[in-house]
């Protein structure tokens, strides 16, 4: 028998009566090093419970395997989570949308053109069960019915906004029953009859998704549900942004009046989110709606606690307005954390990526161009290099486009750049002589995580014509970048190129503390501190800094890397106390 079972109007846990006052904290886009103090400030806050969802994609980056460390270490999180006191509910999607690269579902799977994602499609549901098979058995302990904190678990994710296949959703939950998961079941759907209707399942709890309207959105998921708790399984406090928009903020006290409206009707809520993180390293997702929009490396989501774990403006009223409807802590709100004094590093060393690419990855050789999906490559970047037999002036066609960005450079100088967000397929260009090379660096921005376009590929998207003949042999350098060791850094001297290249500095740090990298001058590209890649920097904001977590950092020398992906005069960055993710829209 689950721990948590329902009433006609509310939860029992244990058979007394529950308020579920929630928030999501996603455990990796947090350093691991940070996770108890994350889950000290929510339980300060005055939540009883925590959410999380479960990234296939990262979890099983192959067929047959399972990670579970590091970054990874859910098991890790979910004891932090019970030494805290605090329940879990745990959603493992499988698809989890969350701004994150493919809406979390692996790209070994949606690369299969003809898959139908998140349906009975046996091609779809095998893997599933397969991933199940490995991930459920060492989460069992954590559930409450064996103890643990886990109190609740998803059935997929807002499916009522991408299809109605019923009979998938009964798979999945037979998927999760037959693997030992007796806990409470629940759906989440947005807040209207159409979405409740078609992601909904007979005996499992249905909740919705919302951040207004806070009357409304009862009456509908009443409407649809006339007996049990009233659950907003995402109170939308905050929101994402996009490369190249505002950063997106919601007054506090907005936020608060309508959390008291919630929990003044008796309902139960998540916030989304309380504890936003970061997309780090490749993990953002994109949306695509009109045109392409990839999301920032920052997910701070303007929420309570911010990107560095600092309470902010809506800590403090949530646990006020917390206060009002159930026992908070007795112990003070946490203070903000630590900073490190404001750093100058000297960017001393570099090396070029165009000449230095097969040292980092040994090219395949193909005839026409091949996406990074035929590659085996889920993130990074795909350089591609061939030659043009004639000297002239002329268009390239790159048929299909690009996915998701790419540099072209004609003897190894650059003469343009094409955007998927922008539809661009062809570039005017002058081929000094024949046997000119040609390369193109393509740079994946991110995976779909909404709607239909999840697995679209990336890299080159077709062959590559030169006034229409086409350009045939091409050397296709798969580059990942989880490795750094074989880039050969030097010294920084006056003959150095001016195209994409690796940097290299040194810092001290005495005490390490968390830190924002800003970088003045540099254009685009990527950032790792110590080895551990913070993600990706755009002068096209909003986001200006990346946070730099303190447990990244050591006492002594620190090595800071970037990959500047265009002309730079800058030679160092800064290391400073304040964030700054953009100017504001409300």
């Amino acid at each position: 028998m689950p721990a948590l079972t329902t009433s006609s109007d509310g939860f029992l846990l244990h058979e007394k009566p529950l308020r579920i006052i929630s928030g999501a904290m996603h455990y990796f886009r947090i350093h691991p090093d940070q996770w108890a103090d994350r889950l000290r400030k929510a339980r300060l806050m005055g939540l009883n419970t925590v959410e999380t969802y479960v990234p296939w994609n990262l979890h099983q980056p192959e067929p047959g395997t399972l990670v579970l460390d590091g970054l990874l270490d859910l098991p890790r999180y979910l004891r932090l989570a019970q030494a805290e006191g605090l329940h879990v509910l745990l959603r493992p999607g499988p698809y989890i949308c969350a701004e994150w690269d493919g809406g979390g579902l692996p790209s070994w799977l949606t690369a299969d053109p003809d898959i139908r994602l998140r349906t009975s499609d046996p091609r779809f549901t095998d893997a599933l069960d397969g991933y199940l098979d490995l991930l459920l058995p060492p989460l069992l302990p954590y559930l409450a019915a064996s103890g643990g904190p886990v109190i609740a678990v998803q059935v997929e994710n807002e499916y009522g906004a991408y299809g109605d296949d019923t009979a998938y959703l009964e798979h999945l939950a037979r998927s999760l029953r037959s693997r030992g998961v007796e806990e409470l079941l629940f759906t989440c759907d947005q807040a209207n009859p159409g979405h409740l209707a078609a992601g909904s399942l007979p005996g499992i709890l249905t909740t919705g998704t919302f951040g207004g309207k806070v009357a409304h959105s009862l009456e509908q998921l009443r409407a649809h549900q006339p007996e049990g708790p009233l659950m907003c399984a995402e109170f939308w406090i905050g929101w994402f942004d996009h490369w190249g928009e505002p950063h997106h903020v919601r007054d506090a006290a907005d936020a608060a009046a309508d959390l008291d409206r919630l929990l003044t009707a008796g309902a139960s809520v998540n916030i989304y989110m309380f504890h936003g993180g970061t997309n780090f390293a490749f993990t953002n997702g994109a949306n695509h709606d009109h045109a392409y929009a990839p999301i920032v490396t920052s997910y701070d989501y303007d929420a309570p606690l911010t990107e560095c774990g600092d309470p902010g403006p809506k800590y403090h009223a949530f646990r006020e307005v917390i206060a009002r409807h159930a026992p908070v802590p007795e112990e003070p709100a946490p203070a903000p954390g630590a900073k490190l004094p404001p750093t100058t590093v000297e960017l001393a060393r570099r090396a070029p990526l165009l000449p230095h690419a097969s040292a980092l990855a040994k090219p395949v050789r193909t005839d026409d161009p091949v996406t990074m999906d035929e590659l085996d490559q889920r993130a990074g970047y795909v350089l591609y290099r061939t030659t043009v037999p004639v000297k002239a002036d002329g268009l390239l066609h790159f048929a299909g486009g690009v996915g998701d960005r790419a540099q072209v450079f004609v003897d190894g100088a650059p003469v343009g750049v094409l955007e998927r967000e922008r539809h661009e397929e062809t570039l005017p260009v002058r081929i000094p002589r024949a046997g000119a090379t040609l390369e193109v660096l393509v740079e994946n921005m991110g995976g779909v995580n909404y709607g239909p376009r999840i697995g679209a590929p990336k890299g080159l998207l077709g062959p590559v014509t030169f006034n229409g003949t086409a350009l045939r042999g091409w050397d296709c350098h798969a580059l990942p970048l989880g490795d750094l060791d074989p880039v050969p850094f030097a010294p920084v001297d006056a003959t150095t190129d001016a195209g994409p290249a690796f940097h290299h500095g040194t810092f001290q740090v005495d005490t390490p503390a968390d830190t924002f990298l800003s970088l003045p001058g540099w254009t685009k590209g990527q950032a790792w501190v110590n080895g551990f890649h913070l993600g990706r920097y755009w002068n096209r904001g909003p986001q200006r800094t990346l946070y730099v977590p303190a447990p990244v950092l050591r006492p002594g020398g620190n090595d800071l890397v970037l990959l500047e992906l265009h002309a730079t005069t800058a030679t160092s960055a800064l290391l400073v106390a304040t964030p700054d993710l953009g100017p504001e829209k409300s």
